[in-house]
């Protein structure tokens, strides 16, 4: 029979349908765009982005050309601009501001051909390396409130470029689902005087029934009211609010279980495409006990149609037991 389920933190609904249960081979692999053509993210094409703001190089090699590891640039096309004022103003019932912010792009690899599932750990720890500095930058920005981290991997969620790459957007406003998450949390804390993440880290470690790995830091599962087929959560062990405020040492444990899972997720389903976000805290208030930084990845197996966008319920066909199950299985 299917299964209303309740995230604690939203207070939304998911409805795991067991009726519909679908196992990792009954989703069609995404369909891959073939390899060639000019790429502006490859080694030898930096002149055709914007100059970097941010590169990882190991010989000395001056800023935009070759011989670097990572490079972070601004967006070419960019959703928001760092130049200029917010000039915040009401027109009757409507508000609006310019669009300032910034929007960077982090180009995880100079060859085309790697991934972050295939880049060895110390190229994923670069990658969170570099989205810490490149938040701990962007908070001096006074008139910044929030830095999502986000990734889009395949055409299918979202990727126009194939070369392996993330992206960076600091915003001037608390986005409304950010602020749902901070606020579910904060009433959990309020009304229970914990962390909601800090229970669900101890109670998927105590069942075990949903953890797919671990490590001395870290621990992936699949969230108790998965969304989608395969969605998954990666918590630090410990309560840490913000991502960037992480000792030096948890980046090195966090490439390790992102890798290790984003393999997993490879192996099981065939490569697919995904999304995964940084959850961290908003500005200026980061030292919350009641918010946890995780990462959450989502792998775009199903469509969201008109019942998801009437209701804000969502319909996952796989179990998040099962789903796990799969993937603690895989090597």
């Amino acid at each position: 029979m299917p299964e209303l389920r309740k995230d604690p933190i939203y207070g939304r609904w998911v409805i795991i349908s067991t009726e519909r249960s679908r196992r990792p081979s009954d989703f069609a692999p995404e369909e891959r765009r073939p390899i060639g053509g000019f790429c502006p993210l490859c080694e030898g094409n930096e002149d055709r982005t914007p100059p970097e703001v941010l590169a990882f190089r190991d010989n000395g090699a001056s800023p935009n050309s070759p011989g670097w590891s990572l490079r972070v640039v601004p967006n070419k096309f960019p959703a928001l601009r760092i130049e200029g004022e917010l000039d915040r103003e009401g027109e009757g019932i409507y508000d609006k501001m310019n669009g300032i912010g910034a929007h960077e792009v982090v180009i995880e690899t100079p060859q085309h051909s790697e991934t972050l599932s295939t880049l060895p750990l110390k190229g994923v720890e670069n990658v969170l390396w570099a989205y810490r500095e490149r938040m701990v930058d962007l908070r001096r920005d006074q008139r910044l409130r929030h830095v999502l981290v986000f990734k889009n991997y395949g055409s299918a969620a979202g990727a126009s470029l194939e070369h392996s790459h993330s992206q960076i957007i600091a915003l001037p406003i608390v986005p409304t689902r950010v602020r749902e998450e901070i606020e579910g949390s904060k009433n959990y804390f309020l009304y229970k005087d914990r962390c909601v993440y800090c229970d669900i880290v101890r109670q998927e470690l105590r069942q075990r029934s949903r953890v797919i790995a671990e490590n001395s830091g870290f621990v992936s599962i699949a969230p108790f009211a998965s969304r989608f087929p395969f969605e998954t959560w990666i918590l630090p062990k410990i309560h840490q609010p913000s991502y960037e405020q992480m000792e030096a040492t948890f980046y090195g444990l966090a490439a390790e279980i992102l890798s290790d899972t984003l393999r997993r997720l490879k192996q099981v389903l065939d490569d697919p495409p995904y999304n995964y976000i940084i959850h961290t805290s908003s500005y200026p208030e980061q030292d919350r006990d009641y918010y946890h930084w995780h990462i959450e990845i989502m792998p775009k197996l199903t469509k969201v149609a008109g019942f998801e966008w009437g209701t804000g319920f969502y319909i996952n066909p796989t179990p998040p037991e099962e789903a796990a199950e799969y993937l603690r299985e895989a090597r």
